[in-house]
């Protein structure tokens, strides 16, 4: 799970279905990004760190030891 990630969405007031529309992806692709499945794109990154206002390092921060695949969503 991407806790920083999950919070920085919430403090916007945003929900995944409306940061999946702002990147440009399914809702799933973005529930999978947040949740730590896939690492996603870096142009992703790039635009959730605009967005949040939040290093994208900081975003990526998986709080758990659990491993990601890459995707080329």
């Amino acid at each position: 799970m991407r806790k920083n990630l999950k919070e920085a969405r919430q403090k916007a007031g945003m929900t995944q279905k409306q940061v999946a529309e702002y990147l440009g992806i399914s809702d799933k692709a973005y529930q999978q990004i947040e949740y730590g499945i896939i690492l996603g794109k870096i142009k992703h990154w790039d635009k959730l760190e605009d967005l949040f206002g939040v290093n994208q390092r900081t975003l990526r921060y998986l709080s758990s030891g659990q491993n990601v695949r890459q995707d080329n969503q």
